[in-house]
């Protein structure tokens, strides 16, 4: 699901850094196939033609899919990009890897099959369309292993005319980075990937599909989508490329689209958003046509390709291979037999991450959909494929079973060490924003039992309203979004992020009365929401109420260590309220971090002369000096130590460099950052 833009939570969720040696890569081996993996966000199973569509939305996918072998009845694990990747390439279940949501990195330890292709001679690259899997941004470790991963998305600001610039690229221009770069690869198998996000909202194709499709824009993504790829796969034939490939295309999940209530995805489990499209593309055509309807994950694929070129499969990845399912001809009774009992398991966590609400999980099998939910529901496929019809209570029996299955298979596949360690900056939070996620990753939730919080089915509407005042943000429409607000916190007046985001309607309007008791009352509910606490301190700034200011800052600087932004605002606040010892304790906290900000050097050669520490203040004023050569403050500073030291001479040339500068009337300089990132990474 989308989230909301700007404002977004800033948050550390304290998880355990992994380390492990790279696999050193071997001699190219001529014998192993070259390796396209396509992945398709937000693409539903049943948009696909080789799915049973009659739409007509995806000629050049169907086609590679007659030459693949297709499974029917594929599922992700999670219905959030992140997730569903990680355990795609890491054939680990979200309880294992504990990617559940932005920006928590991929630990080191995980198998990956991109490493270890690359560990196998593979010359490896990824063309990313969404900075959701930007390695510098949304999926911190998704890049190991790749000697080209192309993200890299640039950001100065998002506004909706410079979506394609600042947070996703067309499939049309993610095509044309993978061919540019497979023009150049170097001799040896290459895996490449290529990931699509245009089905993602908002759904924005380029004409002509804007204007063909104009009253079903989805599917027009889709189908521009279709026809980038259609580019792809003409020139792997082009090259001689396509024949000997092994050619995987999927998606990470589906979208709703008003189904159960749900305008997007990420807070429920109904296959419109777990059912994915898969298929399997074997050199030289083997098996093409075969269709399997046994349930399979995206937890397979890793150790499918893994046993289809013979590569030992990690101990620690939980997923089945399919190789035998890919077998030509019938699937032996063997290996029928040995997935018959095996379920499929998917889980939400978004809902419990960023609203509090419960944890769901769901069971699949042949005949029956399970949802482990405060109020728990089973579906039977075979007279109800819509899942409208709940028999968990008819048939408790039943649900009972899978509910044990549920518990049993957690407690087999879930990681009992440490959780890797993370960090959300503003910026971080403000591009993914951007993509309307929702990140909150410091939420008291993650320290109460997923099970408990409110039905999500139940809540999904306010979900959807969060959605539309993302839009109306973007838009510059506060009053429309203050409505959307109030009626929400009318409903259910106990989700911070409604009243924070309401503040924030009254920030952009610089209407600070308003928004402080807004604020307070998202601290309140979230005593760990820092974004809410650095805004409560911003607008009681504005207001002059230094004092209140300095108490949140303080509190912000204790709960979040590796936090800067805390420290460069408690400094104003300090210059306000003339607390000069505090003044240099922050300049110095800040310098730890950040030895080359030119701010905190100049503020503390300041902050020593008023203190008295004369001679202290000298090298902080020259260094501010010499990493802006261009600024006089440094130099009138100078002149004004000289001067109390009795250095004339001294105090005569930096009044000179002072004056050659431009020199104005010395006065508190504003503290600011000089380089991203404004915040370290916890050690």
């Amino acid at each position: 699901m989308r989230g909301i833009r700007c404002f977004v939570c800033l948050a550390t969720l304290v998880l355990s850094a992994f380390a492990a040696d790279a696999p050193k890569p071997q001699s190219p081996n001529s014998s192993y196939p070259n390796i396209i993996l396509i992945t398709m966000d937000t693409t539903r199973a049943d948009r696909m033609g080789f799915m049973g569509s009659k739409r007509g939305l995806t000629p050049h996918i169907d086609a590679v899919a007659g030459d693949s072998v297709v499974f029917t009845r594929a599922y992700s694990q999670a219905p959030l990009t992140d997730v569903s990747h990680a355990t795609l390439l890491t054939g680990t279940y979200p309880q294992y890897h504990q990617v559940l949501t932005f920006p928590i990195p991929l630990a080191k330890t995980l198998p990956y099959l991109p490493d270890i292709l690359k560990g196998q001679g593979y010359h490896t690259g990824a063309f990313i369309g969404s900075l959701a899997l930007d390695a510098t941004w949304g999926a911190p470790g998704f890049d190991r292993g790749f000697d080209t991963y192309d993200a890299g998305f640039g950001w100065d600001g998002f506004t909706p005319e410079k979506r394609y610039e600042t947070s996703e690229r067309r499939a049309e221009e993610v095509v044309k980075h993978a061919l540019a770069w497979l023009a150049k690869r170097p001799a040896g198998p290459f895996l490449m990937w290529v990931h699509c996000f245009d089905p993602h909202e908002p759904y924005d194709p380029p004409e002509p599909y804007k204007t063909r499709y104009a009253k079903a824009l989805y599917d027009g993504e889709i189908a521009y989508m279709d026809s980038a790829l259609g580019k792809l796969f003409a020139e792997l034939k082009a090259q001689g490329l396509y024949d000997g490939a092994l050619i995987m295309m999927t998606a990470d999940h589906g979208e709703s689209l008003g189904a159960h209530g749900e305008d997007e995805h990420g807070i429920l489990l109904y296959d419109e958003t777990i059912h994915v499209p898969l298929a399997i593309k074997l050199p030289h055509g083997e098996a093409a046509g075969k269709r399997v309807e046994t349930p399979v994950e995206l937890a397979d694929v890793t150790p499918t390709v893994l046993e289809t070129l013979g590569i030992a499969i990690p101990k620690e990845v939980q997923g089945a291979s399919m190789a035998g399912l890919m077998k030509p001809g019938k699937t032996s009774a063997d290996v029928e037999a040995e997935w018959r009992n095996r379920g499929v398991y998917s889980e939400a966590d978004y809902g419990h991450l960023a609203f509090a609400w419960s944890a769901i999980q769901s069971w699949r099998t042949s005949k029956y959909l399970y949802v482990q939910a405060p109020r728990r529901e089973l579906y039977d496929y075979a007279t109800d494929a819509a899942a409208e019809h709940n028999l968990a209570a008819e048939s408790p029996a039943v649900a009972d079973t899978f509910a044990a299955r549920i518990k049993d298979f957690q407690q087999k596949t879930t990681n009992t060490g440490n959780m890797p360690k993370t960090w959300m900056d503003e910026g971080k939070a403000k591009k993914l924003a951007a993509l309307g996620y929702i990140v909150n990753i410091n939420n008291p939730a993650l320290n109460q039992s997923p099970e408990n919080g409110a039905d999500p089915k139940d809540k999904v509407g306010i979900a959807n309203m969060l959605l539309r005042v993302n839009d109306l943000l973007e838009l510059h429409d506060c009053e429309k979004a203050i409505k959307e607000l109030r009626e929400g916190i009318a409903e259910d007046p106990n989700i911070s992020i409604m009243y924070f985001f309401l503040a924030g309607c009254y920030l952009e309007k610089e209407d600070y009365e308003n928004a402080i008791p807004l604020l307070r009352q998202a601290v309140k509910l979230d005593p760990a929401f820092t974004a809410a606490s650095m805004n409560l301190g911003k607008a009681s700034m504005e207001t002059g109420d230094y004092e209140g200011a300095i108490s949140t800052f303080e509190r912000v600087a204790i709960s979040e260590p590796f936090m800067i932004d805390p420290h460069f605002y408690l400094l104003v606040a300090y210059d306000k309220t003339n607390r000069v010892p505090e003044e240099i304790r922050e300049c110095r906290w800040i310098l730890q971090h950040e030895p080359d900000s030119y701010g905190a050097n100049l503020n503390l050669g300041r902050y020593l002369t008023k203190s008295g520490d004369l001679e202290g203040a000298i090298p902080s004023l020259q260094k501010a000096a010499r990493l802006r050569p261009a600024a006089p403050q440094p130099h009138m500073y100078l002149a004004e130590v000289y001067t109390q030291l009795g250095r004339e001479a001294e105090a005569e040339h930096e009044r000179t460099e002072a004056s050659r500068r431009g020199a104005t009337p010395v006065g508190p300089v504003r503290m600011e950052r000089d380089k991203e990132p404004a915040n370290p990474e916890p050690k």
